[in-house]
């Protein structure tokens, strides 16, 4: 009779991170139907359904998650497993990447229960991070997905979505479009822009490709990576996509995007050789913990976070 193996818990697993069993295919290596093949034998094994296709893509069911659950503890100690049996010694300190998100600080704050030394660094883009991540410069990341990620060979790195988290947009307290409760992004064509330079700013094909289904080309006028700038731009009177969780205040405010146009996939990622080799279950929580702390900074997305959990379904 068939048994589990780890192919299928690792099968599982990176269906739930990529949210596509095509894109779990490649990833792995392996062919789409080889792959639908590999979840039929666990679904028949453990008794029902894992995944809902939605237009969301593949979401775990209640059966899924606790499989997943099991799945990721699993493989976790197993890598712990093979981590202890190497010769070489990975103690000492943990090397922390990211871009610049609001929870940064508080990631920092967590990571240090897993080991007390922690050194982090923020930089300007995503690409950057990975960069960093691939060449072993740090162990743990955090970081938005960008343009070209696909292709990014991440051999030896558990990869895991922290979100899937949509774009509100920034606009002056003075615009006649802060009076709405959701702005069309039609409603901003004749708007300046302010955005990240071109080589910081990771999903600038999604922006674009979001401007153009609303029928218009973004005018960017203003280019800045830096926060204090940005909201003072806005506040002039140009408008900005906004992280989610972005307070209203200092003269802009913070509004939803009708049928949020724009949604990006927040990821951490752990290198396998790292001081926290096997424990990407805890780095997980950990991140998971740092985003919790800055949902209600914007009250309008801890509704909408509250009304969709098929964006943060291993959020408990």
């Amino acid at each position: 009779m068939p048994e589990l193996e780890l192919r299928h818990l690792r099968a599982v697993r990176t269906i739930a991170e990529e949210g596509s069993v095509t894109r779990a295919a490649t990833r792995l290596g392996l062919t789409q139907p080889a792959l639908s093949a590999q979840l039929r034998t666990v679904e028949r094994l453990v008794g029902g359904q894992l995944f809902d296709r939605t237009r969301n893509g593949c979401v775990p069911t209640d059966m899924g998650r606790r499989v997943l659950g099991t799945a990721r503890l699993v493989l976790d100690e197993m890598a712990q497993l093979m981590s202890t049996t190497r010769e070489s010694d990975r103690r000492g300190p943990l090397f922390f990447g990211s871009v610049s998100f609001l929870y940064f600080a508080k990631l920092v704050e967590n990571l240090k229960q897993l080991n007390a030394d922690v050194r982090a660094e923020a930089r300007g883009s995503s690409a950057e991070v990975v960069d960093m991540l691939e060449a072993g410069q740090i162990h743990v990341a955090l970081f938005e997905f960008f343009d070209g990620m696909p292709s990014r060979d991440l051999a030896g790195i558990e990869l895991r979505r922290l979100v899937t988290e949509p774009s509100f947009v920034a606009v002056s307290e003075q615009d006649p479009l802060a009076e709405q409760e959701e702005i069309e992004l039609s409603q901003l064509a004749d708007r300046d822009w302010v955005t990240p330079p071109a080589q910081q700013q990771g999903n600038r094909m999604q922006m674009f490709q979001a401007c153009a289904d609303a029928g218009f080309v973004p005018r960017l006028t203003h280019h800045t990576g830096e926060a204090g700038m940005a909201r003072g731009l806005v506040a002039s009177g140009a408008v900005s996509f906004a992280a989610a969780p972005s307070r209203t205040g200092d003269g802009i405010v913070i509004r939803r995007l009708r049928g949020m146009p724009l949604m990006t996939d927040i990821f951490v990622a752990t290198r396998r050789d790292s001081p926290v080799a096997g424990r990407a279950h805890e780095v997980f929580a950990c991140a998971a913990d740092a985003y919790r702390s800055v949902l209600d900074r914007n009250p309008d997305y801890r509704k909408w976070w509250d009304a969709h959990p098929e964006a943060h379904p291993e959020f408990t």
